[in-house]
């Protein structure tokens, strides 16, 4: 039996002005869905989670690029500046124009922590820049302050959205995430990880895996 060769991966450098990103393409053959995939706060675009994800998609029709963020372009541990988030969108939106370059078919953002909270703001300052998104451990608030909730751009998404998250998340509970997304009009499901944390297994728990993979397929290719 032979098994079926991985997509082929291909680095990307984009810049445009102050925004300059760095990643890997996962390639497929006419593509299904195109996923600009980012990473959070502590991390890069080697992240073991958002390898496994980008490999899997594209073994299913999505064409993935995972990339470094424009924070992470500039230095190579540390965590982002919040002054600095506005340039961390435009890499999300240099990212998204790349896809839709190279493919008509629909392009979704996503990321993980940060990097998806970073593209939802992205999209609900730009309704027309992607089709919709993939919120990996969005987080919900910072870890002990459910007072703090960082969703009050949430009724400005107008794309579907799918959020994974873990059960034990700090940075939000189930019931948190459940009441959070009643503010969302558009199209909007959550996809609970049973016994996941922020990392949501990192990549490295087959179990895990399959439901995270199973639901980001429900929104890339939900007819597939």
């Amino acid at each position: 039996m032979y098994s079926v060769p991985a997509p082929p991966v291909v680095p990307v450098a984009l810049t445009d002005g102050d925004a300059s990103v760095t990643g890997l393409l996962h390639e497929c053959s006419a593509p299904r869905a195109a996923l600009a995939l980012a990473h959070g706060a502590g991390s890069d675009a080697t992240s073991p989670l958002l390898v496994e994800i980008a490999s899997q998609l594209a073994r299913k029709g999505v064409l993935v690029l995972r990339f470094n963020l424009p924070f992470r372009v500039r230095r190579p541990a540390g965590p982002p500046h919040r002054a600095h988030a506005g340039v961390d969108r435009a890499g999300i939106a240099l990212a998204a124009r790349m896809l839709r370059e190279r493919t008509d078919a629909p392009v979704f953002l996503g990321g993980h922590s940060y990097g998806g909270r970073q593209a939802s703001m992205l999209c609900a300052d730009e309704p027309g820049l992607a089709h919709g998104l993939l919120l990996l451990s969005y987080p919900f608030h910072p870890p002990g302050k459910p007072d703090r909730m960082r969703t009050e751009h949430f009724p400005a998404i107008t794309g579907p959205t799918m959020f994974v998250h873990g059960e034990r998340d700090p940075f939000g509970t189930p019931d948190e995430a459940t009441a959070a997304l009643r503010g969302i009009t558009a199209p909007s499901r959550l996809v609970i990880v049973e016994k996941a944390r922020h990392d949501l297994g990192g990549g490295a728990r087959p179990a895990m895996n399959e439901t995270i993979i199973a639901a980001a397929l429900d929104l890339l290719v939900p007819d597939a």
